[in-house]
């Protein structure tokens, strides 16, 4: 620190590896002109012009300080300096196709499974469609789905038990970046005999926050969107039932026990057919955006990229 010169200069054990040595492509530009003893024979064997192999050759020469090629008109020889550095080069380039063939192999591991987290509505609406068009792409991925909460998909996805999660809460957990992939309503629904089933108008926020409904977990998306939505209303009435799964939270209200709060995509095939009927909601939006999320600072790969990229379609 207190030498004024800060940290630009480097001593010469400093400087870093890559600025001292010739890259890969000029290794195996020399090792190409020792096997067919010529520049442009060996620009030919690695498709580049004869130019830009002569101008490779003068910074490798540069860089290293020697002569490593005897340029005539009968060809290109090595002089001693480069049959020296050539069988240097060799290893080099022998430990980088070991390298690549060590990437391969684990991409191709990674590219043989895809583990997917997804919140109850996502797993049971959404996901069936996007694996089965997944399928057809990557017959040979194997895929294994997790259905949870939203926070028990963040957690596993935190933990890297899954490769990529699907979560239905109001916001993105920490730790991970999302990308929003679809837009979602929450219903509240009633079977046809409930007297909120005859109301013209619906109910008012207040009367909902009231009222003991048939709700999911906490946890789950779906009761944070409701939590939040009424919580200038003083919160929730105890539930009449809180259960965990899509499901059962459908059946419970099908039997007539009482309203609940779902997602649209649950309750549409129920709603048509008119076993259960829709309640409108007075003064309070139940909107939710459904996301993708994934470790921060990292980007999906392979089959975890493509099934994103199909949630987007």
């Amino acid at each position: 620190m207190g030498n004024g010169r800060g940290n630009e200069e480097w001593t010469e054990g400093q400087v870093p590896l890559a600025h001292r040595v010739p890259d890969l492509g000029a290794m195996e530009l020399l090792i190409a002109v020792a096997r067919v003893g010529s520049l442009s024979g060996a620009a030919r064997r690695l498709g580049i012009t004869q130019p830009a192999a002569s101008s490779r050759i003068r910074a490798m020469e540069t860089r290293l300080g020697v002569a490593l090629v005897d340029r005539s008109p009968r060809g290109s020889t090595l002089t001693r300096e480069g049959a020296l550095v050539t069988d240097w080069a060799r290893r080099v380039v022998e430990a980088a196709e070991a390298f690549d063939a060590g990437a391969q192999a684990l991409r191709g591991r990674r590219d043989s499974r895809l583990r997917v987290a997804a919140s109850m509505t996502i797993a049971e609406y959404l996901l069936p469609g996007w694996l089965i068009t997944l399928r057809g792409q990557r017959p040979d991925t194997a895929v294994s789905l997790y259905a949870g909460n939203s926070a028990a998909v963040a957690e596993r996805v935190l933990t890297h038990e899954a490769d990529l999660g699907f979560v239905e809460g109001l916001s993105v957990p920490e730790g991970l970046d999302a990308a929003v992939i679809a837009q979602d309503r929450l219903v509240v629904a009633v079977a046809p005999g409930h007297p909120w089933a005859r109301r013209s108008r619906g109910v008012e926020a207040a009367e909902l926050a009231a009222t003991p409904l048939i709700l999911r977990e906490r946890g789950s998306g779906t009761r944070q969107v409701l939590d939040a939505a009424l919580a200038g209303c003083g919160g929730l009435a105890e539930p009449l039932l809180e259960l965990a799964s899509t499901t059962a939270v459908k059946a419970a209200a099908l039997s007539g026990a009482g309203p609940c709060v779902l997602s649209e995509l649950a309750v549409r095939d129920e709603l048509a057919g008119r076993r259960l009927v829709s309640v409108p909601v007075l003064g309070t939006p139940l909107d939710r955006a459904l996301r993708a999320v994934w470790p921060a600072g990292s980007r999906p790969a392979g089959p975890a990229r493509d099934l994103l990229s199909l949630t987007r379609h």
